[in-house]
């Protein structure tokens, strides 16, 4: 036995997997959830991969003031206020227009056949892997909405193709939720201060999640990909999101925690893998095919 073998803990596989993991996996009880970082395994989609870049583009094609020009949501906001919010809208329909590119992580997740995936970006790269993968029947999505333009309507439905319909379809076989919106098909985007601010009043109580989703997440784990927890907005939507789900989660996340992050991690019980992606990736998908 070499010395690496003879200190592994038996819950981690020798790939570095936790074994709850792939088991939970084989049960078919796992739920991914995506973050905008899971963006950097497709390097030729042209769209913003973090919170940074974005906001970066937005002050780059609208001027805030120069204090608020790093925080996405406040900028945002800055816009929406003094250059109206279809102003705002059509900036972040400019930065997601790219033609999506699924990364191997997409393709695998849609290929194979999760009920729910989770994700928590604007691009459109998860949405285009499962038409590749399941057509334009066996799959829709719900996204977030914000109260600016659809108020006292928190989440829209729309089928594979792109059209509104008022519930879930019940022969779809993977629901995709994007609780802060995407840019297909309709450019909903909650982004602004104002935005959260009305979804964070009423998610403790859970209205804005889809009840589709709240049935579907019990007993099920999360996986966590391409997150980060270093700001409480992000916090506040995955907690949410789990509440009353199973007991263990886990998250891929190669960079030391900040004290909120660990804080968080052991408050929710996410056993942290640190991995990075890249490497990561291949070897779950080892278990999927």
């Amino acid at each position: 036995m070499t010395p690496l073998a003879a200190t592994r803990s038996p819950e981690i596989l020798p790939d570095g997997l936790p074994i709850g993991l792939i088991e939970a996996l084989a049960d078919g009880l796992v739920v991914p959830y995506l973050g905008p970082r899971v963006l950097a395994l497709a390097p030729d989609y042209a769209v913003p991969a973090t919170p940074e870049a974005l906001v970066a583009l937005l002050t780059a094609r609208s001027s805030v003031p120069h204090k608020i020009r790093n925080r996405l949501t406040q900028s945002a906001q800055y816009i929406e206020n003094f250059k109206h919010r279809k102003t705002l809208v059509g900036l972040m329909n400019e930065a997601f227009a790219a033609t999506p590119r699924p990364s191997p992580l997409h393709t695998a997740l849609a290929s194979h056949g999760f009920p729910l995936i989770v994700d928590a970006w604007y691009d459109d790269a998860m949405g285009a892997a499962l038409g590749a993968a399941l057509g334009t029947g066996a799959w829709g999505q719900v996204q977030g909405l914000a109260q600016s333009e659809h108020f006292g309507t928190w989440t829209g439905w729309y089928d594979a193709a792109g059209k509104a319909t008022p519930d879930p379809h019940p022969e779809w076989k993977t629901l995709l939720y994007k609780p802060i919106g995407a840019h297909a098909p309709a450019g909903n985007y909650l982004v602004s201060d104002t935005d959260y601010v009305e979804v964070l009043t009423e998610i403790d109580i859970q209205t804005p999640i889809p009840v589709e989703v709240q049935r579907m997440r019990s007993g099920r784990s999360f996986l966590f990909l391409g997150c980060r927890f270093n700001d409480q907005l992000p916090r506040a939507f995955a907690r949410q999101i789990m509440k009353r789900s199973s007991a263990r989660h886990w998250a891929v996340l190669p960079d030391e925690p900040t004290r909120m992050e660990a804080r968080f991690l052991a408050e929710q019980g996410i056993e942290r893998i640190a991995m990075p992606l890249e490497t990561f990736v291949p070897a779950l998908t080892g278990y999927m095919r």
